[in-house]
């Protein structure tokens, strides 16, 4: 495995070796909001609603498929998708998560179901299957640290998990949609979630916060570089994040190779902290498992920088491994790679200052140093007796 480091000059090298050990998902061993949980708080600490699709991902291509010809893919990783990616980070942070998601009710919707109830503790309660829907599905390619996706699907029957009544929770992550409000996001926002929105592509072209009605709920916005500047009509990206807080308490940029920028309009903190050069993998759902990064250190009540660096630390531990949601790190890959980096003679003491707030965090040495399920190439193996 490549190197781990910090950009821009704070350098942290370390590589680790990850054995794969598969079976359920055990307890988180950190609870990061252990010192605030009190009597009569919310049941959860997140809700998000989404759709749920199977990933099929194929890695180790030397470059993208040439029309006319057979690509043959070094590695490929089965895993749930779309909204699980978020889903499961969230969980493997030590959050209490609660998703409202359609699941068909084909063996893809099935293993998507287990693999997040059983394997990761997520609560499905506001969830349901989907009599007749067959479940979404993605194949994704990675090659060249991208990806190019084809996905198929029909839309859920309208009955869909009815988001509009969401569980309390100390937070909700929402996927904004220019030209569409949703209503659950201002319920939660009532019922006094911390809303963290994301938003994609604007396909209509128009680039308007006025067509996002729920950013007003939102207490973080965290798009894109080129998301930030094209809805702001800046041409810097950290420009784009001190006009966005004009709209949004806090703005959060991610700048790619470059890491991520941010600012609070509430406290007056700015924070920039560089990416971590890693070899990626498979960068799918990395930027899901940033924002539950972010969200965690967030109700964690971190400064800002400690955030940022998280969730960064986070996404690119993350791009090492297939699939979106089951690449996802949590406590016991987070305590090795600060225990690593640590270890490496000839390190940068301002980069190890960086991430000097994970000691006392993260747990102890393990027996089993990689314990969480991990994307796999075939579902449903005959298990042995």
């Amino acid at each position: 495995m490549a190197e781990t480091a910090p950009r821009q000059g704070a350098t942290v090298k370390a590589s680790t070796g990850k054995a794969r050990v598969e079976g359920p998902h055990r307890s988180p061993q950190v609870d990061p909001l252990a010192a605030l949980r009190a009597p009569g708080d919310p049941p959860w600490d997140v809700y998000l609603t989404g759709t749920v699709f199977l990933d099929i991902v194929f890695t180790g291509l030397d470059s993208a498929p040439v029309r006319g010809t057979e690509s043959w893919a070094r590695g490929m990783g089965s895993s749930p998708g779309g909204v699980a990616n978020m889903a499961t980070a969230l969980a493997r942070l030590g959050l209490r998560t609660s998703l409202a998601a359609a699941f068909g009710d084909d063996h893809y919707g099935e293993y998507c179901w287990d693999a997040l109830e059983r394997g990761e503790g997520i609560d499905l309660s506001p969830s349901r299957t989907v009599p007749g829907w067959h479940s979404p599905v993605t194949v994704s390619m990675a090659y060249d640290g991208e990806r190019t996706m084809v996905s198929h699907g029909h839309e859920p029957p309208p009955e869909e998990p009815a988001p509009d009544c969401p569980p309390r929770a100390r937070a909700a992550v929402a996927s904004l949609t220019p030209g569409r409000g949703a209503p659950w996001i201002a319920q939660a926002a009532r019922k006094g979630a911390r809303v963290f929105g994301d938003v994609g592509w604007d396909d209509t072209g128009a680039w308007d916060l006025a067509a996002l009605p729920d950013l007003r709920h939102c207490e973080a916005f965290l798009p894109n570089a080129e998301e930030a500047m094209r809805y702001t009509r800046t041409d810097c990206p950290r420009a784009a994040a001190r006009a966005l807080t004009e709209h949004v308490p806090v703005a959060v940029v991610t700048l790619g190779a470059d890491g991520a920028y941010a600012v609070d309009r509430r406290t007056g903190e700015t924070a920039s902290v560089p990416a971590i050069d890693v070899e990626a993998l498979d960068p799918t759902g990395a930027g899901d498992v940033f924002v539950a990064g972010f969200v965690t250190g967030t109700l964690a009540g971190w400064p800002l920088a400690d955030r940022l660096a998280f969730a960064g630390l986070t996404a690119a531990l993350s791009v090492q491994e297939f699939g979106g949601s089951l690449s996802a790190p949590g406590w016991t890959e987070i305590g090795a790679w600060w225990r690593k980096v640590r270890s490496v003679e000839g390190q940068d003491p301002s980069a190890l200052r960086r991430y000097e707030f994970l000691t006392g965090l993260v747990p102890g040495e393990l027996v089993r140093p990689w314990p969480l399920r991990r994307a796999v190439p075939t579902i449903g193996f005959r298990r042995s007796a």
